[in-house]
């Protein structure tokens, strides 16, 4: 686990540009914070990384957006869903299942024992100053190791 702190919302979204220009393979990102924390400027620094050309926006009411770029993008958000079947009925566990694809999950406190294996956690925290947010960064599983050691070099602000 490793810990920055973003100093401006543009800071917190070249984080997600940072993020996305390390992967190899695939990636699944969870994504912790309170509404307005920053996850979805994450998510937007993330994609305009990946070179999508369409607005990206918190998928609340669509549960999940699909973004076309450098590679395809699923973007969850869990917090309006209730139980498990519910992840089983969006096909969750098929789209966290994929190669060369990456998948950000919002949310994921709510379904802490469906998460997949292996991922990158993002807890985005507000701090007393305006724009200022503490970030925690914790791989799961081994997965993503390597991305993980890269990521925790070059991600001082």
């Amino acid at each position: 686990m490793f810990k920055l702190i973003t100093n401006s919302p543009e800071q917190t979204r070249a984080l997600g540009e940072k993020t996305a220009q390390l992967i190899k393979d695939n990636l699944i990102i969870c994504l912790e914070g309170d509404l307005g924390a920053g996850k979805t400027l994450f998510t937007q620094g993330f994609c305009a990384a990946l070179h999508v050309k369409e607005p990206v926006t918190s998928p609340t009411f669509n549960l999940m957006n699909v973004y076309e770029g450098d590679r395809r993008i699923y973007h969850f958000d869990l917090y309006r869903l209730e139980n498990e079947d519910d992840l089983y009925e969006i096909g969750f566990y098929e789209y966290t299942d994929v190669e060369n694809e990456a998948v950000l999950i919002e949310w994921p406190d709510r379904f802490t024992d469906c998460m997949p294996e292996d991922y990158i956690h993002f807890q985005i925290e507000r701090t007393a100053a305006d724009n200022q947010r503490e970030i925690t960064v914790t791989l799961h599983g081994a997965k993503y190791q390597d991305l993980y050691e890269e990521l925790k070099k070059i991600c001082q602000f």
